[in-house]
C-alpha cells in the first residue's frame, strides 16, 4: 500500500496552539458486552501544515500617464500573483488503525475497565485519559480587504465618468488628488475654510483624505496586498522512500501533485530503526502473553521535506507502523489486591506509564 496523501483544507489560517479535541469513553465489562472490552492501536499519521503568502498585483488603469501627472514612474505595469512560501509545521498524531482490533477478556464481576478514544483506541487501563489532541481545528481565516483596481471610481464625478479619452480621465484625476493634497495641507496647518471643532473630527476627515489620494493614486501607480494562506496535508509513511506531497509554483501557489505547473514539495521517509520486542536474561526474545493486553513498542524515521533544493524540514520522530506488537500481562489489571494501571502513547501506541493503582 502506498503511503496516503491527501490535501485536507485549503485557503485557511491555522493557529499553532488550537487543536481539536476528541472525546474520550470509558469501557467497562459486564454482561451485554459478554464481559469483553475491545479496543485498537494506532497508526502514526503526520499533519503537515504550510503556510504562504500571497501578493497580489493590480495594474493601474493609467499607468502610462504616472509619469506625466504624478512625476512617477514606479509603477506596476502588469497585473499579476507572486507566492512565497514561508513556514512548514509537522504534527505527528495518532488515527485508529482498522486492521488493529483486539479484546481483552475480562470475568464477571471484575472492576477493570479501558479508557479509548471516540474511535476506540486504547489510551489506558484502569485510569481515566485525559480528551486526546487530535487533528488541529482551523479557526477562521480574518478577512483580507481585497482591493479590485477601482476603489477611486468613489471619488469621481460625473464629468470624469461621461468622458471617453483615457487621456482626458487621467487629467482630471491628477487634478483631484492635486486638491486633497490641499485639502490635507490646509486641515494640517489649520488653514482650512472649515476647521473641524475637535481632535477626533480632525482625525477622521484626514483619515478620508488619505485613503481618496490612495485609491485614486493607485489608478496611476497599481495597488498590491498580500494574505496569508495555510494548506494542511495528511500523510501516513510506510515505508522509506520520497513523494511528491504538493507542487508549489511562484505565480500559482499551492498545486496538486500532478500539476506540473508548479516545482515538487517531496517528503522523504528513512527508517532509522525497527522497533523490537524485550528479551530476557538469556537474550531470548519474550513471547506475548497469553491474552497480553496488546500495545506498540514503536520503530522511528527520519522526516525531510524539502522544495526547490532546500530542506524545510528535517526531523527523526517515532512511528508505531515500523514498530512491532507486545502485550503486557491481563492479570496485572486484575488483581484484586494491586491492581496496576497503565497509560499509552496516542500517537504511536507505545507504553507510556505502568504503576500501581492507589
Amino acid at each position: 500500500m502506498r503511503p496516503i496523501i491527501a490535501a485536507a483544507m485549503a485557503l485557511s489560517i491555522l493557529s499553532a496552539n488550537t487543536a481539536g479535541a476528541q472525546q474520550t469513553k470509558v469501557l467497562t465489562a459486564d454482561k451485554h458486552n459478554e464481559y469483553g472490552l475491545v479496543y485498537s492501536l494506532p497508526v502514526t499519521a503526520l499533519e503537515i501544515t504550510v503556510t504562504a503568502v500571497k501578493e497580489t498585483c493590480i495594474a493601474g488603469p493609467y499607468a502610462k500617464y504616472a509619469k506625466k501627472y504624478l512625476a512617477n514612474d514606479n509603477i506596476i505595469a502588469e497585473s499579476g500573483e507572486r507566492w512565497t512560501m514561508q513556514t512548514v509545521e509537522v504534527r505527528p498524531y495518532g488515527a485508529v488503525d482498522p486492521d488493529s482490533r483486539y479484546l481483552m477478556q475480562l470475568k464477571p464481576g471484575s472492576t477493570t475497565f479501558i479508557s479509548v478514544d471516540q474511535d476506540g483506541m486504547l489510551l489506558s487501563i484502569n485510569r481515566e485519559a485525559e480528551s486526546q489532541a487530535t487533528r488541529r481545528a482551523p479557526e477562521t481565516a480574518a478577512p483580507v480587504r481585497q482591493l479590485t483596481g477601482k476603489e477611486y471610481l468613489k471619488y469621481v464625478d460625473e464629468d470624469f465618468i461621461a468622458s471617453q479619452s483615457a487621456a482626458k480621465q487621467a487629467q482630471m484625476l491628477a487634478e483631484n488628488i492635486m486638491e486633497v493634497r490641499d485639502a490635507h495641507i490646509s486641515l494640517t496647518r489649520g488653514t482650512a475654510d472649515n476647521m473641524p471643532t475637535d481632535g477626533r473630527q480632525l482625525e477622521l476627515m484626514l483619515n478620508s483624505l488619505t485613503d481618496q489620494e490612495q485609491a485614486m493614486t493607485a489608478a496611476f501607480t497599481g495597488s498590491t496586498f498580500s494574505e496569508t494562506v495555510s494548506h494542511t496535508y495528511t500523510f501516513v509513511p510506510e515505508e522509506d522512500g520520497d513523494e511528491i506531497l504538493f507542487r508549489f509554483s511562484d505565480f500559482k501557489g499551492f498545486c496538486a501533485p500532478n500539476d506540473y505547473a508548479g516545482a515538487p514539495v517531496k517528503i522523504s521517509v528513512n527508517v532509522t530503526a525497527e522497533g523490537s520486542l524485550p528479551v530476557d536474561d538469556k537474550g531470548q526474545e519474550k513471547q506475548i502473553p497469553k491474552d497480553g493486553v496488546r500495545y506498540c513498542i514503536p520503530g522511528a524515521a527520519q522526516i525531510a521535506i524539502s522544495f526547490d533544493g532546500q530542506t524545510l524540514y528535517n526531523r527523526e520522530l517515532e512511528f508505531s507502523q515500523f514498530g512491532v506488537i507486545f502485550g503486557l500481562a491481563p492479570n496485572l489489571f486484575t488483581d484484586r489486591k494491586e491492581p496496576s494501571y497503565a497509560i499509552f502513547n496516542p500517537v504511536t501506541g507505545g507504553l507510556k506509564e505502568l504503576g500501581t493503582v492507589q
